[in-house]
């Protein structure tokens, strides 16, 4: 069990630090993908991280005068998945009632 929890720990510490070091990020729908790709690679790079994929829905931009928007946490679609040992975590980060949610969807 220690593995597991591990695991589940490891997805949690990771999703909330994405979130709350991206949001006010400026962006637009033309830089949106070079951000996901961004996140994904420098949430990639820490330990126990087997997968993740961002996606940012930009229909929830609202584009200021000069043109571009700052990353909110109701636009991430965020699906990541941790390993420890042979424990694995999947652990998502979207939308769910206008707020967004944090939760661990699998846990082997």
């Amino acid at each position: 069990m220690e593995k597991k929890a591990k695991a589940a720990f490891e997805a949690g510490i990771k999703l909330g630090a994405l979130y709350h070091q991206w949001v006010g990020t400026p962006i637009s729908p033309q830089t949106a993908g070079s951000i996901e790709k961004a996140i994904e690679g420098a949430v990639g790079l820490q330990p126990y991280v087997d997968e993740i994929s961002v996606k940012i829905d930009t229909s929830q931009m609202v584009l200021n005068t000069f043109g571009y928007s700052e990353l909110s946490g109701k636009m991430f679609d965020v699906k990541i998945k941790t390993k420890v040992g042979n424990a694995t975590c999947h652990a998502e980060l979207k939308l769910e009632e206008d707020y967004p949610m944090m939760k661990i969807t699998e846990l082997i």
